[in-house]
């Protein structure tokens, strides 16, 4: 199967502090031409921390879903920073514990039809509390559940974050985990 696209041209048609969208022409491999929009994105560090037998969850309300939805700890990276470095912040920050390493655990593609942005999960498992040092506008709690609870809330719709569902479902899978 040959699948590729050339780029024949391509035109940023907005830019964000965010994410940055291009509108792209490409020559498909037959010759057809047809156009991508395509958001960019630097990417996320999420974190699956496991204390205690237990997982750390954030509740916190999210704009695009009009809602609060409970989540792994996760965080946007920055420009330049290595996304096990964001991990580590973003565990720190939201949680308040301090890990001196973490270990790539998952990498997701979120939505590939329409973006290049990529989650880079990391196992934590042994972290001390120092302080909860949230960002300026953010608001969330943590709470930590025991796995079999968090798989429950995945099959009663309760927990519909992706990157959440994908960390947790690998964990239990290798932990023998089940409802």
């Amino acid at each position: 199967m040959t699948s590729d696209e050339k780029t024949i041209k391509s035109t940023r048609i907005y830019s964000g502090r965010i994410i940055d969208v291009d509108l792209d022409e490409v020559e498909l491999a037959e010759g057809n031409i047809r156009k991508r929009e395509i958001v960019h994105h630097n990417g996320g560090a999420a974190i699956l921390f496991i204390r205690e037998g237990e997982v750390a969850l954030a509740e916190q309300y999210r704009y695009a879903y009009k809602k609060v939805l409970i989540e792994i700890p996760a965080g946007k990276i920055e420009k330049g920073e290595e996304p096990k470095a964001c991990a580590i912040r973003e565990l720190e920050e939201e949680t308040g514990y301090v890990a001196d390493d973490a270990k790539l655990y998952l990498t997701i593609y979120p939505t590939p039809g329409y973006t290049d942005e990529i989650i880079y999960v990391y196992l934590v498992e042994n972290a001390k509390f120092k302080s909860q040092k949230l960002d300026s506008g953010e608001y969330l709690n943590i709470k930590f559940m025991k796995i079999t609870d968090v798989l429950r809330m995945i099959e009663s719709g309760e927990i519909c974050d992706s990157k959440s569902i994908c960390a947790l479902y690998k964990y239990a899978n290798e932990h023998n985990l089940r409802l």
